[in-house]
């Protein structure tokens, strides 16, 4: 499942309504992106493009489960005007196994870094400046290609 939204997200009722009736899940696996202050940030904007995004993210979320034997997942990312300690990035997969539910979180969050159409421009005391990608993110997605 995929969700785009301005909107903040519950991590707990979100939990629960995946997994909710399905007893074949023995492993949850989440992760909760926030927006980070590391020196005078003010706020954050994420933009994008409404349908190429949710495909783009489909995409992704279909890769996870050709790659793991997921009983479901979920991914919701914000956009629009977010400050520090504000959630981002939402991402949650269950399966039978621990072990799958952990590696295919992981796997989300490394392609989201990477393949996810947002555009982020921060805030801070010294200007506005866009958010660039960063090599340690192309190689974390980059470990994946090796395995996957």
């Amino acid at each position: 499942m995929i969700r785009v939204q301005r909107e903040a997200f519950d991590v707990g009722r979100e939990i629960a309504a995946l997994t909710a009736g399905n007893t074949r899940i023995g492993g949850v696996a989440s992760f909760v992106g926030l927006v980070r202050d590391l020196g005078g940030l003010r706020s954050m904007t994420l933009e994008h493009y409404p349908g190429m995004t949710e495909r783009q993210l489909e995409l992704i979320d279909a890769e996870a489960h050709r790659r793991w034997p997921l009983e479901a997942s979920l991914i919701v990312h914000r956009y629009g005007r977010l400050e520090p300690g504000d959630p981002i990035v939402l991402t949650i997969t269950a399966s039978a196994h621990r072990q799958a539910a952990f590696d295919s979180c992981n796997f989300l969050m490394d392609w989201l870094k990477t393949e996810a159409p947002f555009w982020k421009r921060e805030e801070g005391a010294d200007g506005e400046r866009w958010v660039t990608a960063r090599a340690d993110d192309d190689a974390a997605r980059e470990r994946w290609r090796e395995t996957g």
